[in-house]
Formats: C-alpha cells, sequence, structure tokens
C-alpha cells in the first residue's frame, strides 16, 4: 500500500510529541501535526513522576527536563486551623525507576525538549498550522483531510491514526466515541505566578482542606508557584479573574505582589473514552481519558499511553498481529481509571464544605496521623490484564532500574527492549523475536547491576525475566518458556 507515513500523530503537546519520538525510534516513518504552530507559552500541568522522567531517559531527553524541573520534596493536606491531616514525604526511599519520586514543571520548557528530540529524529515530518478536519477508514489504512496552515486542504494516507488532540478531540469525535463521565465537576480558579525567591513561597506541595473554601498551592519549575482556589457558592468565573479579586487571594499567603503569569478557570472531571481503538485510530492522553489534578497524574498516564502504544504500533509495522493493539485499552484503561479514582477520592476529601462534615474528616485523619496508622501514598497500580504471561511471577510490574555507583542506569546500558534477562539466557541471533535481547545474567555490562537484579529473580523465583519494551514485566520463569509465550502474545511464530 502506498502510505504518506506510517502514523498520523494528531496533536503535539507533551503526549503527543513523545509518543511521535517514540514510534520514529521504532522506526515508523511519522506524520506529526498540531493546529497551533508554537508552543502554547504558559503552563498547564505542573507534576510527573519517576516513571515519566525514566521514559525522557529512554527519550534522551532527561537533562534538558531538568533545567525546567524540580523535584518535590512533600506533599502535605492540612485543614483550616493548618493542622496537617496527611503528608507523603515525597524525597524518602528509592523509586523502582532509579529516579527521584516526583518532580514539579514547567511546561513549555517540557514541551520545547520534546519538540527538539522530535524535530532532530529522521523519520518524521512535523508540520505546525495543520488541523484534521476528517478521516475514513478501511482494513489497510486510514485517510485524514487536513487544513494546513495557509487555509488550504490537503489528504493524506497513512496505516494509522493517533488522537493525541486533547479533551475536546476532534479525533475522538469523528470516531463518535462516548466518555464515560465520574460525575465529578468543580470549578476551580488557577493563578500561576513567577516567584524568583523561592522563601516567599511555600517549600512544599499543600492541599488546605477548608471548607469555606478549599486551595492548592504547588510548586512548579524553578521560579514559579501554582495556587487553585475552589469557586465559592456565588462566586462566577468573571468575578474571580479580576486581578484585584486575584491579589486578594494570594494577600492571604503573603504573595499578593508577585507577578501573575497565568490565569484561569478550569472545570476538573473525571471523563474516560468508552473505546480507545477504533480500527486503525487509537486515542491517547486527554483525548482517551481525563483526571482531576489532586493525585498529579494528568499527563503522567498520557505519557504512559505513549510508552504503552508506540512500541506495539512497531511491533505490528514488523510483523506481529494486529490484535497486539486491543492490548492497549485492556491495560491502560484499568491503570488510569485506577489513577482517576485515587485523584477524586483525593479531591473530595479537599472539596469537603460542609463545616460539620470535614469537622468529622479532621478528627479521623488526625487520630490516624497520631496513631501512626496514615497508609503511604500508593503506587500505581501493576497492569492484571493485557499482553502479559498470565500467572507468571511479577508480570505486569514495572521492572526496577538499577543505578551505579558511577550513575550508568540499566535502560542506558542495555538499550531499547525487550529483554530477556537470565542464569540460563544465551545469546541469540540479532532481530529473533521482534528484536528480543537476550542478556546472560553474567554478561560484563550487568556487573553493576547484578546485585539487584539476582534479588528481584530470587524473589520471584525465577531463572530469567522477560522485560517489555515499555519496562514492564512481562514474566518471569524458564527461559525457553518466556520466549515462546512472548512470540505467541506477539502473534510470532515460536
Amino acid at each position: 500500500m502506498s502510505v504518506d507515513a506510517d502514523v498520523l500523530v494528531v496533536g503535539l503537546g507533551p503526549v503527543g510529541a513523545a509518543l511521535a519520538a517514540l514510534l520514529v525510534d521504532e522506526g515508523l516513518s511519522v506524520l506529526a501535526i498540531d493546529r497551533e504552530t508554537a508552543v502554547y507559552p504558559l503552563p498547564r500541568a505542573a507534576h510527573f513522576d519517576h516513571e515519566i522522567m525514566r521514559l525522557f531517559q529512554q527519550l534522551g531527553v532527561a537533562e534538558a527536563v531538568l533545567a525546567h524541573a524540580q523535584p518535590a520534596p512533600a506533599y502535605e493536606f492540612r485543614n483550616a486551623k493548618g493542622d496537617v491531616l496527611m503528608r507523603f514525604d515525597l524525597a524518602r526511599g528509592r523509586t523502582p525507576s532509579g529516579w527521584p519520586a516526583s518532580y514539579m514543571f514547567h511546561q513549555p520548557g517540557l514541551e520545547n525538549a520534546l519538540r527538539a528530540r522530535l524535530g532532530a529524529a529522521s523519520g518524521a515530518d512535523v508540520r505546525l498550522g495543520e488541523r484534521l478536519t476528517g478521516l475514513t477508514q478501511d482494513s489497510d489504512g486510514v485517510t485524514a483531510t487536513l487544513e494546513t496552515a495557509d487555509g488550504g486542504q490537503r489528504t493524506v494516507r497513512v496505516r494509522y491514526l493517533v488522537g493525541c488532540d486533547g479533551a475536546s478531540s476532534a479525533v475522538r469525535g469523528a470516531c463518535g466515541i462516548a466518555l464515560d463521565d465520574y460525575a465529578f465537576d468543580e470549578p476551580w480558579l488557577v493563578i500561576d505566578v513567577r516567584a524568583d525567591d523561592p522563601a516567599r513561597v511555600p517549600e512544599i506541595n499543600l492541599q488546605i482542606c477548608d471548607p469555606a473554601g478549599p486551595t492548592t498551592c504547588v510548586l512548579m519549575g524553578p521560579g514559579r508557584h501554582r495556587w487553585e482556589f475552589m469557586l465559592r457558592p456565588g462566586e462566577t468565573p468573571d468575578e474571580v479573574m479580576d486581578d484585584a479579586y486575584i491579589r486578594g487571594r494570594l494577600a492571604d499567603w503573603g504573595c499578593g505582589d508577585l507577578p501573575i503569569e497565568r490565569k484561569a478557570v478550569y472545570r476538573f472531571h473525571g471523563l474516560v473514552a468508552r473505546r480507545w481503538r477504533e480500527g486503525r485510530v487509537l486515542l491517547a492522553g486527554d483525548a482517551a481519558h481525563q483526571t482531576p489534578p489532586f493525585a498529579g497524574q494528568g499527563m503522567c498516564s498520557g505519557l504512559r499511553d505513549a510508552a504503552n502504544l508506540a512500541w506495539k504500533l512497531g511491533a505490528v509495522r514488523r510483523g506481529a498481529g494486529a490484535a497486539l493493539l486491543d492490548s492497549y485499552q485492556q491495560e491502560r484503561e484499568p491503570h488510569t481509571r485506577a489513577l482517576i479514582e485515587r485523584a477524586i477520592g483525593m479531591g473530595r476529601v479537599v472539596c469537603m464544605a460542609d463545616p460539620e462534615a470535614a469537622a468529622v474528616r479532621d478528627a479521623g485523619l488526625l487520630a490516624e496521623r497520631a496513631a501512626g496508622r496514615q497508609a503511604p501514598l500508593p503506587a500505581p497500580p501493576a497492569f492484571t490484564t493485557g499482553l502479559l504471561m498470565a500467572g507468571a511471577p511479577g508480570a505486569g510490574e514495572l521492572f526496577p532500574q538499577p543505578v551505579a555507583e558511577d550513575g550508568a542506569r540499566l535502560d542506558d546500558v542495555l538499550g531499547k527492549g525487550p529483554w530477556l534477562i537470565g542464569r540460563d539466557v544465551r545469546p541469540a541471533p540479532d532481530g529473533a523475536r521482534d528484536a528480543l535481547r537476550h542478556v546472560p545474567a553474567d554478561d560484563p555490562r550487568l556487573a553493576p547491576f547484578q546485585i539487584a537484579i539476582t534479588a528481584w529473580l530470587d524473589k520471584h523465583g525465577a531463572d530469567a525475566v522477560l522485560v517489555r519494551p515499555d519496562r514492564v514485566v512481562f514474566g518471569a520463569g524458564a527461559p525457553a518458556e518466556l520466549v515462546r509465550r512472548y512470540a505467541e502474545a506477539l502473534g510470532l511464530a515460536a
């Protein structure tokens, strides 16, 4: 089939840009479009976690992103009196990814780093100022109609199309895909300020659980800070967007004179698309799901979509069965719903407006904290369905990334997955079973990570582990069985 590209990516926010770069790394040709001609100049998302930093490492943009980010030290929930109801120390302990648990960041800087990475990649055709106006598909591909930057029109033919075009996704609309609504709908005023003197603003992230005015106060990238105020009964968006009103709210924090960089009123939603795949058209990021910000997982979930989908599209292009793409929603939807439900649960704690109910909440949480029974902030859940070796030890977990004393990281040493690592593993021909890398446990490259890898295998009672390209464990067990089952799962000849 004659095509203009293997994949058309619609939308070049963080999710679309990361997906396009990952697809190019998979050897696919990519056409990437965005209706805007430049990165949106103001921040929107403010947080990403260690898994996403590991993805940036994979893309080779970790250092560029770090210039616009800072680790988050702690996250506290306080009541109206200032009592600490819950505290999560984010700087303590190790993470599976080998990076700090949480980062606060400046989104335009991150997006520019991803765009630069994509622009430097051969195999990517980036067209800014273009938007999707229609699409049709058949068994062989997708035909998309695009409006060009000069107002003209052109038609392109691609094997697959991925909509990364946000909450009001034209791709989702063109496919007639409905949304499931969690019925969590709260209006909030979001204020971003410049804060070049860090002593002027709180040094940790805060949720103020005040029934008279729930408030969020969080770090962002270096030199910036964010407040979010839930609208009070009777307040209107026009009223709270007035600079005098904003300065009054910030004055309560001693920050009424700080330069306002951005102001907006948002309605925080919990929404999930009912279908993430319609034939050769797929959805990712906000086009597929939207989450309230209380767990800081909105952009993270979208970037996990990109990591999950990119390698599967690459495998299908190289001969794996197209049914592999069904595992995308099977894996990502339960994971995303769990995080949305967690965020809504946090939001209900913060947004409680009944003073009597809030007093009961405060008493319960303070008692739990005093007794040392506060639960830790839970890790994102493991996959339980999808492209996994069912019942195998470790299946669905994120495989850890040890870091050597000299700073070397496992992912950089071994390169692109998938990997088969184990005691009885022997080298195999390059390119076998969709480029599965066979890494013997005594491979000299593993020497700095030997203790950690051996400990993982011993913990799971296995001789070997097969790690997918997105660093999720396919399964652990006997090497030959892992290889056979992985080939079967991909629809490849064993």
